[in-house]
Formats: C-alpha cells, structure tokens, sequence
C-alpha cells in the first residue's frame, strides 16, 4: 500500500507543489509584514512555475491515480499547460493591476487563492471519477466565488460575487442530479465504468437523456454556454480584470477539457469497426452530439449579437469570451480526434489574444480611470503601442490572418467539414463577420476619433510594455508558424483516458 501511494504521489508531484504552495502564500500573509505583496506574489509565481515544470518533467506518463480517481495522461499535460502559462500570466497582471493593489493588506489571500483555483483546475483535467469530477469543480467555483468579490470596495463588486454563487450553486444541483440518475442506470461512478456498463447493454434512454441535459447544464455554466451564460457579463464587470482575464481562459479550458473527457470516456464506443482513422462513434446511438450543437449555436449567436450593443470593455469581452466557447463547442459535437485537437488548437491561441485583450483593458482602465468604449477615443495618438497591439488582438479574436486566430478557426472549420457538419461551419462563419463589427467599433474610436479631454500621451512602464509584446508577439508568431503547436495538439488527443 505505501509503494502504491508513493508512485501515486510521484504522477500527482504538480498537485502536491501547488497545494504546498497554497499553505505557504496563507501564512506568509500572517507573519510577513514588510513587503508582503512582493514577497507572496514571487512564492505564487515560483510555486506555479515548479508545479509546471513537474508538468513537462512527467508530460510522456499516461497512468491512473489513487484508485482511477485521476488520470495523468498527454491531454491533461496539455491543458495543464495552458493552465500554468495562464496563472503565471495573471500573477503578473496583478502587478501592475490598480483594483489588486488598492487591497494590498489582503494580499496573501488574493495569491493564495489563485493559487488553489489553478490547484482545482488541474484536478479538473485530470478526474476520470463522477465524484472526483464535482469535487474539483466545486473546489474550483469556490476560489472564484471570492476572487470574483475581492475588490469589496467596488459597488458592483458583492453583486457580481452574489449571483455568481447563486447560479453555480444551481448548476453543482443540476449536475449531481443527473449524476445520480447515470449511477442509477450504470452502478458506476468512474466514467470507464459508465463506459462498459453502458457498452454491456441497453439502458432506459429517456433517464440517459434527462442524466445527459443535467449534467450538460452544469458543464455549460463552467464554459459560459447559453443558457447558463447569465452570471458571464455581470461577474466579469464586477469582478477585477485579473480574474475575469483568469476566468475567461484558465477556468473555460478546464471546464472544456472535463466535458470532452467525460463524454468521450462515457458515450463512446470504441470497437465499432469500419469508421475512418480517428472518428468516434457513440454508445446505443445515443447522439449527444446533437446537444452539444445546438448549444454551440445558441452560445455564438447570442454571445455576438449581445456584444454589438455593449458599451463597456469588460461586458464586450465578456459576451466575446460567450461567442468563442460557442466556437469551441463545434469542436466537441464532431466525433473525431481531429475536432479535439482543434479546441486544444483553439485554446492555446485563445490563451495569447483573450489575455492580451483584458490586458489592454486594464492598462487603459488604469491610466484612464474608465472601462467605457468612449474613453477610447484618440487613444491611438495617445498611446500607439498599447493601441496597435489591442488592434493585434482583436484581429485575432476575429479570426483573421496572419494571426494566430485564423489558425484557430481554420482547424476547428476544416474538423466540422471533414465530418460533414456543413450547416454548423456556415453558421460559425457568419458568426465570425458578425463579430468583426463590435470589434472594428473599438477600433474606430482609438484611431478614427478625437479624444474626449485630455490629449496627453499614455505611457507605460518598461515591465509593462514587456508583458504586453510577450502576449503580442506568440498571437502574430502562431499565426504563421504553429507546426509545433498543431503536433503538440495532434499527440495530446491520440492517447487519453486509459482504463
């Protein structure tokens, strides 16, 4: 028993170093005085980057953990990737945050808490267990229940912590729910146990189909898919740009990576005979898929459409971060490797333009004192740099070359076609000339507009502008070179969910 919990401890070392950590930054923050937020802020970042060294250090295992509770496998090393860089990002972020540091007398809490959200959101990727699966989103929503109420001193602030809780309290109830209703037809909880009872005969497909739509819910309030996108705009405007950057990435990738594994590990049927190389088929023909599409849809639809009428920055990205977990779920309705690695595709290009958005944001609001889009006007005299690099972002956001953003949805289009889901592509490129136009709205007013007020010129720190070209630069980079990212992605999707 100890040998079999000591290698268990050496494939769960990234977990153990950032739960370490969090009890360190905790009391760090009660006996450090002088200098406290230096100090912690460097533990987090040391911490996360130890933990994600360990993650590339066992990148090649593919085992399961603590009695086939976790899986360390190439997928969660993927996501676990994304992850980490997001962290250690937003960490930086706070730096220079002006919302973070009007709290400083709370400063090991806020990094503490980073530091045990990203802790759920590894546990996230990983859980191959219905229970383990609630577990770490509920350790996960609870981190960011605070971190979303942590600038008390902003009005909106309690509200946005209030409905956040509210809907993911009803979301945790929906999901259990149909969790218990797929223990009561399969006697399993661990999803390759769900697999093979489902597998061994047909169950009764009305309570496959309530159990499917519930837990569904709970896995659309994590990714912000309509209809469970209503706590989205109010939480990210209320909420410190730090952690709606965090939220809007970090927690949408582990959201989307425990929704692929549990339905590729639960529903799919693996010996079908005569599909082409890499295509899935689904358990008793049960068509989740068809689901899956109308909420990717619904959620790009909606999510464009609103941010049309949006005024303020942090609402737009809010209902932009809605349409683009819209496009990332026509990658999970095709049944293939090929739509999988699209979205892990997706995600890593998300992770450069969506942050380097809500970095911009936050700079502007700091200099500027205002997230409203009219404060942008003639920013692009004022502040050339920052202005042409949230142009960059946008364009790629859009989906548009060379950017990294074209790529993303290249591959993600090429899946639906090669699947044959036509229809959905169409939709999803309407969608995307759609969001050009709220886009290009930002755009007008820093360079085709006179500035309201002062004309003075915005400048930033050294260290700032550095951050912003380490966020600009991959966004252009990966748009013409991504070999490496498509092979990274590509190997990730082929092994995953050993039984």
């Amino acid at each position: 028993m100890v040998e079999q919990l000591i290698a268990n401890l050496r494939g769960f070392i990234p977990e153990v170093s950032l739960a370490v950590t969090f009890c360190v930054a905790l009391v760090a923050g009660l006996i450090v005085k002088k200098h406290q937020q230096e100090f912690i802020s460097v533990l987090a970042l040391v911490g996360t980057l130890i933990a994600g060294v360990f993650v590339l250090i066992y990148a090649d295992q593919s085992q399961t953990l603590f009695s086939g509770m976790i899986v360390a496998d190439p997928f969660a090393t993927y996501f676990k990737v994304v992850i980490t860089l997001c962290s250690i990002i937003i960490i930086l972020f706070s730096q220079y945050s002006s919302e973070v540091q009007q709290t400083v007398k709370r400063m090991g809490e806020y990094y503490a808490l980073l530091v045990a959200m990203t802790l759920g959101m590894f546990l996230m990727v990983g859980a191959t267990n219905l229970l383990m699966m609630v577990l770490a989103i509920e350790l996960t929503s609870l981190t960011s229940y605070i971190l979303s109420g942590y600038t008390k001193e902003a009005t909106d602030s309690s509200e946005a912590s209030l409905k956040y809780i509210i809907y993911g309290a009803l979301s945790t109830g929906l999901m259990l729910y149909g969790i218990s209703i797929l223990f009561g037809l399969t006697g399993a909880t661990d999803m390759f146990g769900v697999n093979q009872a489902l597998a061994a005969g047909p169950v009764n497909a009305i309570a496959l189909l309530i159990a499917s739509i519930l837990i569904i819910a709970g896995f659309g309030y994590k990714i912000s898919a309509v209809p469970f996108h209503f706590w989205t705009p109010d939480v990210y405007e209320g909420a410190p740009v730090t952690i709606t950057a965090f939220l809007s990435v970090a927690s949408k990738a582990a959201g989307f990576a425990v929704m692929i594994r549990f339905f590729k590990v639960c529903f799919i049927d693996s010996n079908v005979v005569g599909l082409p190389a890499g295509m899935w088929a689904s358990l008793q023909g049960f068509e989740w898929n068809n689901l899956v599409a109308i909420l990717a849809v619904l959620t790009m639809t909606l999510g464009n459409l609103v941010a049309v009428w949006q005024d303020n920055m942090k609402r737009l990205l809010a209902y932009s971060s809605i349409a683009h977990a819209g496009y990332m779920l026509m990658g999970v309705v095709v049944l293939s490797d090929k739509g999988v690695a699209a979205v892990l595709i997706y995600f890593a290009v998300y992770l450069f333009m969506n942050l380097g958005a809500f970095y911009c944001v936050m700079l502007v609001a700091n200099k500027l004192g205002s997230e409203h889009i009219d404060s942008y006007k003639g920013l692009g005299h004022r502040a050339p740099l920052l202005s042409t690099a949230m142009v960059v972002f946008f364009i790629s956001l859009a989906g548009l070359p060379p950017t990294a953003g074209f790529i993303g949805k290249l591959y993600l289009f090429a899946a639906l076609l090669d699947a044959q889901w036509v229809w959905l592509a169409v939709i999803g490129a309407l969608n995307s000339v759609v969001s050009l136009y709220y886009y290009v709205r930002v755009v007008r007013n820093m360079f085709l507009r006179d500035p309201e007020g002062s004309a003075e010129p915005v400048a930033l720190p050294v260290a700032q502008v550095v951050i912003l070209l380490a966020l600009v630069i991959p966004t252009l980079v990966l748009g013409l070179y991504f070999g490496p990212l498509v092979d990274f992605a590509n190997a990730s999707v082929v092994m995953f969910g050993l039984p």
